[in-house]
């Protein structure tokens, strides 16, 4: 035991000695001067809203400590004793105008009753301003929020992210668990990451510490210029967060400050990558584009005469290599706007124009909002085209998909959750929202109750929801 220990210590010290000399001569630069510039700009975001107990045991904890991030969802079972009580969540944002306009996430304030900013910077009349909405965007997790305050703020100026190589330094100034203008430093572990947290995942992957009560806080390079809006972690995870890049967030941004509804590109396909294995069975020499499975009858792509089975390599100059690229370049296209495709079809390259159409993620579906006397508490949408390729649903799945769910909600405490499909009612296939609610009223006032099949990630299972008379 003795001689592995002493080979052990002997392993350590060396390993500490290469690091050393590693970073020997290397002098990596103080960024004091940089979070005393930048650091009044970030802002301390606090929410409150009421809601029905349903966590017991943790009563009047921060959301944030429940939630861990709103798109994990929470940890704790539903336990309350039904009463409302005042819950209070924390975030971080940073102001980009002198008169008051703050980026933060939407997932920071989509919810909230009241809005609250804690500014760092003590010239101002208070400390804690009441905010407003100005405008939100779900699909990138963005949210603008405006304060009135009577002297100049101070701001941060958006950088650009495309110039961020992996290995650069990025610091993040945020409000991680309630401990205000906490910074950390790290470098860009990776870019382009895909987590599936939305349509147009192409985050920044960082190993600057950042933790619940970060989300809306910048990400800066070392000129002090946001790169990134701190977003989500890994939760199973240490020294990994991602974080939306500036391209991205900055037209986002300037949309919802100029009071204009966020309009994306639309062409009308399901989409899939292209494996290895597909490349070869389709003679393709690479194995990048974005495969057609199925193109929408009357859309955009329909009237351009892409089909089933083309493989678009090219949007005007960008080179597609995933579904993911193609999804973001259409997107970064207006409505109206006419582009050009580059397809690989039975081996052959075409070029094929094409006028976009608006995105709508209601498109082909209805949608509605069931309470049962202010009870069930479920927003339901049509499955739409996307819906199937965003959750990989089987071409035979038929059903509803969740749009929200009121958290003081029947439907809530049953477990039911966003994004879950639910194809049976009462036994019966659902095919449209029509078709639940029909189940509803002539059912649900009888029993009290509603069986309701769900597919979530693969399984199917029954949940029971009491409903009240």
């Amino acid at each position: 035991m003795k001689k592995i220990f002493t080979r052990s210590c002997f392993a350590i010290a060396l390993a500490f000695t290469v690091v050393t000399q590693a970073f020997a001569g290397i002098d990596l630069p103080s960024i004091s001067p940089l979070v005393k510039q930048v650091g009044p700009a970030v802002v301390n975001i606090s929410t409150e809203r009421m809601v029905k107990s349903q966590f017991g045991g943790f009563r009047g904890m921060p959301r944030e400590f429940e939630e861990f991030f709103e798109q994990f969802g929470p940890f704790l079972g539903p336990q309350g004793n039904g009463k409302e009580q005042l819950q209070s969540a924390l975030g971080t944002g940073f102001i980009i105008s002198e008169d008051g306009y703050i980026v933060t996430n939407n997932h920071v304030v989509q919810h909230a009753d009241k809005i609250y900013v804690n500014l760092a910077d003590k010239k101002a009349k208070s400390a804690k301003v009441e905010a407003k909405i100005i405008g939100l965007d779900p699909e990138t997790d963005l949210a603008l929020l405006k304060i009135n305050v009577k002297e100049d703020l101070p701001t941060v100026k958006f950088g650009d992210s495309d110039n961020m190589e992996v290995g650069d330094w990025v610091v993040a100034i945020g409000n991680p668990f309630g401990l205000s203008n906490t910074v950390t430093t790290g470098i860009i572990s990776a870019k382009g990451r895909d987590i599936h947290a939305g349509p147009y995942d192409n985050f920044i992957q960082t190993d600057a510490s950042i933790n619940p009560g970060n989300s809306g806080g910048p990400l800066l390079n070392l000129n002090g210029e946001v790169i990134g809006i701190n977003t989500a972690i890994a939760a199973s995870g240490q020294g990994i967060g991602f974080a939306i890049p500036s391209k991205l967030a900055s037209n986002i941004i300037e949309q919802l400050k100029n009071g204009k509804k966020v309009s994306r590109g639309w062409i009308g396909v399901t989409i899939q990558d292209i494996d290895e294995v597909t490349a070869k069975a389709l003679g393709l020499k690479g194995d990048g584009g974005a495969l057609i499975g199925s193109v929408m009858p009357h859309e955009p792509a329909d009237k351009a005469g892409l089909k089933a089975g083309d493989i678009i390599i090219q949007v005007e100059n960008t080179a597609i290599k995933s579904a993911s690229d193609l999804t973001r370049a259409i997107a970064s296209y207006k409505p109206n706007s006419k582009i050009t495709m580059l397809v690989v079809r039975d081996g052959n390259e075409l070029k094929l124009p094409v006028t976009l159409g608006e995105r709508n993620l209601s498109q082909n579906g209805q949608q509605a909002t069931i309470e049962k006397g202010t009870s069930l508490g479920l927003s339901l949408r049509d499955l739409n085209i996307e819906d199937r390729q965003k959750l990989r649903l089987p071409q035979d799945l038929n059903g509803v998909i969740v749009a929200d769910v009121k958290s003081d909600g029947q439907a809530a405490k049953a477990g039911i959750m966003p994004g879950d499909v639910i194809m049976a009612a009462n036994l019966k296939p659902i095919k449209n929202v029509q078709d639940i609610i029909n189940i509803m009223n002539k059912e649900g006032k009888k029993r009290g109750a509603i069986v309701l099949q769900i597919y979530r990630q693969g399984n199917a299972f029954i949940i029971t929801v009491p409903l009240e008379k």
